[in-house]
């Protein structure tokens, strides 16, 4: 569900055969709420209101500024590469918004520097320069190149208590971030506003979305910087949108309060900003399988007939959303009777099938005497109220509604414990919704901006709704089934929320242009600190044709979090009577489109060592699960305006088909890699463009050279199966390093230690031999993996393969050879050369992929080099080591050559021991 009342409501037209034919919005429709009319900022008082620096005060962690007009500034390092810029009022508290998640800090080294114009910080890393007059700040490199500055026409302050700041750019500076935002990927001349907002069937032109990130990532002559404005009212962004000379930011209200990261590297800066607001956590490994949902599943037995037939049709499945039609009229925290009359029983057998439940939660509660929320709050007065003290009262889902203060902790709490009516009854998961927070009857479509939530007013504390809500419905988890992940998914955000749930981007229609914003608004989401993201598969509003659901579902697989969900119809828009519509899973599109959807929802199943490992390494830095592909290759400046294309974790890359009617793909390959073809294991240089032909089944789906994907058997869910085998799918030039992190996948027991990692090295020594090994770091989970299925391409037939002294087994298949360890198995049409090798393997495991003749051609090679080893040493080393040289030498080349006269199939892989010896010396 999701959905506003600036829709309205029609008559139900006949859906029958027509349900999955795409069709127009009515014209009845309204595509977005409105919201309050924009702050604009007068320019011409900000460049007439110069600030200048009267006086200076070196403290702990860098300086305070007193400033003419009353005012005072402070320069803090939080660390060699992040400072903190806040300019108030003399005498105004310096304050941080929830966002601030790391406020301890080991303050950098730094010196101070003043002379009659500017005042100096300076760490190892950057330089932080003062103008006195006017005021205005500079940031530099260490080599002292200018990073960002102040605009000196306008430079920073307040106009009529709106905080704002102009800083400087060059023509090419590209931009990125600002959380969830429609368009492209490069911000860089556009007008950007943050204000959550109840954006049904949103289109590339609607400004304001649901979610609030005041981050973005500048790119200036290949070195990257962030900001983060650390202001939770309606805020803007004019990027460079006004002149090609300068950017600025603004807010309606509040402090002025920025950081500011250097990189140089993109992911520097990311991971700099995640240290500050907080990283994503490990998730459940059931929440990365797929998810299916829909407004509009009426009953229990409804959603069982969905589960079944995904059974039955071997279509991988983990999760089903319980959208409102669950709830007794629409009351959170309820079992509605035409649901289900026993809610245990419905998610037991949920469980029976390895399907886990997600069910919706609204913060609007019924203002209903009789009904447990309603009374239990208002006797507790944890409403949010009036500026009179009175609660506060909304329409919205439930009628006439009152609103949770999530601002005190003692409501959330509350809060969190209510969840136990989902809980007790077997729910797994929670999906925030409606948060912005929504209301239908205002003509903004959220609440008057004096309602107050603590000793917030509205204005400041509306961006903030859904993190408070995020932070109680987290501990519901912790109260009602501790030690089990959190999953909590939401409609709305601010700044750092991702420490606390999943994002999926709201209501997005069935259209080719929604398919064509969600990797731009992905990669910038990413880029914002929120690993764990997605789009509504098939888009909600409306329906989807067969093509654009097989296009979606091909690209939505490989997006952080994989949901399809669907409107209760789409001539029927919010007719919450309507029913027997059908809803968009995979086989509502006739058996091609459902073949499509089962191939790669399989893939995704394949890949979920390699994606669960993604997720692991963002909860540790912050690093996106989905990439822009500037992020990886910031050097190559093809690479900073690509919209269509994205990294999946650090070794794929995904180009999908986004126009309607196309059968192939203009993909971009970035410099200074190659890239292997997923489908064909064509090798492509990169740093150009290549045509790639794509029928409908086919993704253009590409690897980096030297990289290892781990894959694993397909499940019908995660869990069915115990991982015993992991294939590890190599594509090696010159070396490759992968490490795998093992877990229970459902627990916090790995905060506790109760992982397995593995470092896997492959290295190519030479033309005819490649190297593995393996090194356990930490074997503290008791795990079920037996052995590893090394899958590498592109390789000549092998003579033997063999780990210490014992060859391993040829054998005729690839079935055959990952059921048997210590086996190899050769395919020569693909030339890819699959090993099983023990998970407790103690040696190297060598594979030869040389002929024979080859290998005594080389043999010969040897003994010439160690000859002109012989006569070099002779004349270029002291006594004592030509003396050992040559004693070595003469060993070695007495050694080779009875090898080489005496070789034969029985005991060539002695003699490749020898080889590897004589190059390990």
């Amino acid at each position: 569900m999701s959905k506003s009342k600036t829709l309205t409501s029609f008559a139900v037209a006949s859906m029958a055969a027509t349900a999955l034919i795409p069709t127009a919005a009515p014209q009845q429709v309204e595509a977005v709420a409105d919201t309050y009319p924009e702050k604009e900022l007068d320019k011409s008082k900000a460049e007439k209101e110069k600030l200048q620096v009267q006086s200076v005060n070196t403290v702990e962690n860098g300086i305070e500024l007193s400033l003419n007009d009353d005012y005072q500034a402070f320069i803090r390092l939080k660390a060699e590469d992040l400072a903190k810029v806040t300019l108030l009022k003399q005498g105004e508290k310096e304050e941080d918004t929830i966002a601030v998640d790391n406020k301890e800090w080991d303050t950098p080294s730094f010196e101070v520097e003043e002379d009659e114009e500017t005042i100096t910080l300076k760490t190892s890393e950057i330089t932080v320069k003062i103008h006195k007059e006017p005021f205005g700040v500079k940031f530099l490199d260490k080599e002292g190149n200018v990073i960002n500055e102040d605009n000196e026409q306008y430079g920073m302050g307040y106009e009529e208590g709106k905080p704002y700041v102009f800083r400087n750019t060059t023509e090419q500076e590209a931009f990125y971030g600002f959380g969830e935002q429609t368009g492209g990927l490069n911000k860089r001349g556009e007008s950007i506003g943050m204000w959550n907002n109840d954006a049904y069937d949103y289109s590339k032109d609607t400004k304001y979305l649901y979610t609030t990130v005041p981050f973005f990532i500048g790119l200036k002559e290949e070195k990257a910087y962030g900001i983060f404005f650390d202001n939770s009212h309606r805020s803007y962004y004019e990027m460079a949108s006004e002149s090609d000379d300068y950017y600025y930011f603004y807010a309606n209200d509040g402090q002025l309060t920025y950081y500011f990261a250097y990189g140089p590297e993109v992911e520097d800066v990311v991971e700099r900003y995640t240290e500050l607001t907080g990283t994503v956590q490990r998730p459940p490994k059931w929440s990365l399988g797929l998810h299916q949902s829909k407004w509009g599943y009426k009953t229990a037995d409804e959603i069982k007939g969905i589960v079944d037939t995904y059974r039955e049709k071997d279509i991988p499945l983990d999760a089903v959303h319980l959208d409102i039609d669950h709830m007794n009229g629409f009351r959170n925290f309820t079992w509605g009777e035409d649901f289900t009359k026993d809610p245990a029983q419905f998610n037991e057998y949920l469980d029976e099938q390895g399907v886990q439940s997600v069910a919706v939660s609204d913060p609007g509660i019924k203002k209903d005497p009789g009904y447990h929320m309603y009374d239990e709050g208002t006797e507790k007065e944890y409403w949010a109220t009036n500026p009179d003290g009175s609660p506060y009262v909304g329409e919205v889902w439930p009628g006439d509604s009152v609103f949770p203060d999530f601002a005190r902790e003692e409501v959330r709490d509350w809060w969190a414990d209510s969840h136990d009516v989902l809980m007790d009854a077997g729910v797994d998961g929670v999906w925030n919704d409606m948060n912005e927070p929504a209301v239908f009857d205002t003509p903004t479509k959220t609440q008057p901006l004096d309602v107050q939530y603590g000793d917030m007013d509205h204005s400041e504390f509306h961006n903030m709704f859904a993190h408070y809500e995020a932070i109680a419905t987290d501990k519901a988890f912790d109260v009602n089934q501790p030690n089990k992940r959190p999953f909590v998914l939401t409609r709305d955000m601010y700044a750092g929320s991702q420490k606390y749930a999943t994002l999926w981007t709201g209501d997005n229609a069935s259209t080719w242009e929604a398919l064509q914003m969600t990797t731009p608004m992905n990669n910038n989401v990413g880029l914002s600190g929120i690993s764990f993201v997605g789009n509504d598969i098939g888009g909600f509003a409306k329906r989807p044709s067969g093509e654009l659901f097989a296009r979606w579902i091909q690209m939505g697989v490989f997006n952080p979090f994989a949901r399809i969900h669907a409107d209760n119809g789409s001539t029927v828009a919010f007719d919450t009577e309507a029913k027997d519509i059908p809803g968009q899973e995979p086989w509502q599109y006739g058996q091609d489109v459902e073949d499509i959807s089962k191939k790669y929802i399989e893939m995704r199943y394949k890949l979920m060592p390699y994606l669960y490992n993604a997720f692991i390494q963002a909860s540790k830095d912050g690093t996106p699960v989905q990439q822009p592909l500037v992020y990886q290759f910031q050097e190559d400046e093809k690479t900073h305006n690509l919209d269509q294309q994205f990294m999946f974790g650090d070794s794929m890359m995904v180009a999908p088909i986004v126009e309607e009617g196309a059968n192939s793909k203009e993909v971009y390959l970035p410099e200074g890699q190659q890239w292997i073809d997923y489908w064909t294991g064509e090798v492509h240089d990169g740093g150009q463009t290549i045509t790639k032909e794509a029928d409908l089944s086919t993704l253009p789906l590409y690897v980096k050279q030297d990289s290892i994907v781990p894959h694993r058997n397909v499940q019908q869910y995660t869990g069915e199966k115990q991982l015993q085998n992991l294939l590890l799918d190599a594509h090696v030039k010159n070396e490759s390093t992968y490490t795998f992190i093992e877990d229970d996948g459902s627990t916090e027991d790995y905060k506790d230690g109760e992982y397995n990692e593995t470092t896997f090295h492959i290295e190519k020594k030479n033309d005819f031999m490649y190297r593995f090994k393996q090194e356990k770091h930490v074997t503290d989970y008791d795990s079920e993996l037996e052995s590893y299925t090394l899958k590498l391409h592109d390789v000549e037939a092998p003579k033997f393969v063999r780990a210490g002294g014992a060859l391993y087994k040829e054998v005729t298949s690839v079935e055959e050879v990952k059921a048997q360890q210590e086996s190899y198995y050769y395919d020569e049409e693909a030339k890819t050369l699959y090993t099983t090798i023990p998970a407790d393997e103690q040696h190297h495991v060598t594979m030869f992929v040389d002929g024979k003749e080859n290998l005594k051609k080389r043999i010969q090679k040897k003994i010439e080099k160690f000859e002109q080893l012989k006569d070099q040493n002779s004349t270029s080393l002291s006594s004592w080591n030509q003396e050992t040289s040559f004693s070595f030498a003469q060993h070695v080349r007495q050694k080779v050559k009875e090898r080489f006269r005496s070789v034969g199939v029985r005991d060539e892989h002695d003699l490749a021991r020898d080889i590897e010896e004589l190059m390990e010396d």
